[in-house]
């Protein structure tokens, strides 16, 4: 049903698409910033079937920040407490989890977001997630035109003067969103270029079916995504409700071409040659209408313009072997709320929020597709792994040969994302070294069990702000820059600063920042500890401190199973035996 426009074509903000970027946006910018006028145009009307059904734990904190997370769990969505995997040249499986099963209890849905549904995130049937995030931004006051497209956006030079509609009519605003996904509406029309940082050009084809079986159930209808290499690619396995599941295959585009099958012959191709599939899909029915998408990585040149911003897929994306695409999505759509409410207010200078609104997406995205790299590095997909981690060490700014690089991968490489915190986008840091050492079968040490105390090495470094999105606000914060190695010091990174201050042993810090979060009014000291020392152990990684012995500390124990090992080798699902010969 369309929405009819309710007054002359004028508001605060027009954004162009009611997905996911489109409606956490407009929700957002209606709570913290409830005197902007928001309207979402959105060409389809909903619900329609979009891919990218997988979540990670980040979104579901947007979500309860919207007020839509009780909303989406009463959907009864498949809880996803991680993925099993099949990877690279072994036949094994093994388990990439937000918390392991083991400590996952039973309780009753719908839940609430508390415990560990903080940890957790969901499996979605998008067409039904799509529209209850959409109507949830009509319930908080933006006006959403469903049905009605952009069919040209009128510029000078650097500026949008209006929107013309599919429906004859034209609108004005004074910030223009493009959350429009790859139809890329403003950023096409701005003239933007993208730069592809990688040399991966997949596709991906998919169908849905009824009836599967899971690859495996754990407590209250939870589950983990199931991802199967193939010699020419992978296979997703997602479980959407109690019925439905989303079965995808992505391949390189070459080989697509190569074969020279139809998308809906090379599924099916795939399908058959994969024994787990072919056995969960057995008593299963296809929905017969096989869909495809180009799915190779890229990033937009520019995000922010005069009076225009490029949000979600418009301004870029990483491969999906990491189900990173709605985070990102999510974690931009909040931040450019706030920057946009934060010029509303005049409360920074303009040009200083947009800008770190832009380094702040371009550096994450860019991390997220340089990480997908190096897991199809480890599936064959680059002939030379150790050389290529050499090429991801010196992106990171660092020049190593390609036996250190293998290392430095192995113990957690990527240790600092933008959203301060000691990991990749939502992979903590424990986990990123335990992905990278089973990807590269090396076996690597924690620095911070190795010495009883560090201190900073802060020689040819400079202060200066960045962003930090807090409470609907943007604050400037600083943080020490060498090279391009960013020691922020604000958040977990700002408490180990202190931490280092007050005591250089390495327990007395993590005792530090327990007691700080717990000052804070935070709930778990224990989980507190475990990121300063996760905290700790990046910074070590990254040359911002220095362990050596002191007699007055002791170093801490090793890590135990229960704290740290987050990839593991799989026990829940059985597989049928290979071929012989494979």
């Amino acid at each position: 049903m369309h929405d009819t426009l309710s007054r002359a074509h004028d508001c605060d903000v027009a954004i162009v698409g009611g997905g996911p970027a489109g409606s956490a946006l407009g929700s957002l910018l209606r709570i913290h910033r409830p005197s902007l006028s928001v309207r979402i145009l959105e060409r389809e009307v909903f619900p329609r079937e979009h891919v990218g059904e997988s979540l990670l734990p980040y979104v579901c904190s947007v979500l309860n920040e919207m007020g839509v997370w009780e909303e989406v769990e009463r959907a009864n969505f498949p809880i996803k407490i991680g993925a099993t995997y099949r990877w690279g040249t072994t036949h094994d499986l093994w388990d990439f989890e937000f918390m392991p099963a083991k400590l996952f209890t039973e309780f009753d849905r719908p839940g609430s977001y508390q415990g560990q549904r903080t940890q957790t995130s969901w499996q979605v049937d998008r067409a039904q997630f799509d529209k209850i995030l959409l109507d949830h931004a009509r319930k908080l006051g933006c006006e959403c035109v469903e049905g009605i497209g952009v069919a040209k956006v009128e510029r000078d030079g650097d500026r949008i003067l209006n929107l013309q509609l599919s429906d004859g009519s034209s609108m004005t605003a004074k910030h223009y969103v493009d959350a429009s996904g790859n139809a890329a509406v403003i950023r096409r029309a701005m003239g933007v270029q993208v730069d592809e940082p990688t040399s991966l050009q997949n596709v991906a084809f998919w169908d849905y079916w009824e009836n599967t079986e899971w690859a495996v159930t754990v407590g209250s209808g939870a589950t983990r995504v199931l991802v199967l290499s193939l010699p020419y690619g992978w296979i997703w396995f997602i479980p959407l409700g109690p019925t439905k599941t989303s079965i995808g295959l992505v391949c390189p585009a070459k080989h697509y071409k190569q074969m020279g099958l139809s998308p809906a012959q090379l599924y099916e191709k795939a399908i058959q040659e994969e024994p787990k599939i072919r056995e969960l899909t057995a008593n299963a029915t296809r929905e017969g209408q096989v869909r495809g998408t180009k799915d190779w990585s890229f990033l937009s040149r520019r995000l922010v313009g005069e009076n225009w911003y490029l949000a979600g897929e418009s301004a870029g994306f990483a491969d999906p072997i990491l189900s990173a695409g709605m985070t990102l999505t999510m974690s931009g759509a909040r931040e450019l709320a706030y920057t946009i409410a934060e010029i509303d207010r005049g409360g920074e200078d303009a040009q200083w929020l947009k800008q770190a609104y832009e380094q702040i997406q371009t550096k994450r995205i860019g991390q997220h597709i340089r990480f997908a790299d190096f897991w199809y590095s480890a599936n064959g997909q680059f002939t030379d792994l150790k050389e290529f981690t050499r090429e991801l060490a010196r992106e990171s700014g660092l020049e190593l040969d390609a036996d250190r690089a293998f290392q430095w991968l192995g113990t957690g490489g990527f240790t600092q994302d933008a959203q301060g915190v000691a990991g990749l986008g939502e992979t903590s840091l424990k986990i990123v070294k335990q992905l990278a050492q089973r990807l590269t079968s090396t076996t690597a040490g924690w620095k911070i069990a190795q010495y009883s105390a560090f201190r900073p090495v802060l020689k040819d470094s400079i202060s200066e702000p960045h962003a930090v999105y807090e409470g609907g606000r943007v604050r400037q914060v600083m943080r020490l820059v060498r090279g391009n190695r960013i020691w922020p010091l604000d958040g977990i990174y700002g408490l180990v600063f202190q931490g280092l201050r007050a005591t250089p042993g390495v327990e007395g810090v993590g005792n530090y920042v327990a007691s700080m979060h717990m000052r804070q009014g935070g709930s778990d000291p224990k989980h507190a500890f475990y990121e300063a020392m996760f905290t700790l152990e990046a910074l070590a990684n990254e040359g911002w401190v220095e362990g050596y012995d002191d007699p007055r500390f002791k170093p801490i124990p090793a890590f135990t199973e229960e704290d740290t090992l987050f990839v593991h080798r799989n026990v829940d699902v059985a597989m049928p035996e290979p071929p012989s010969g494979a």
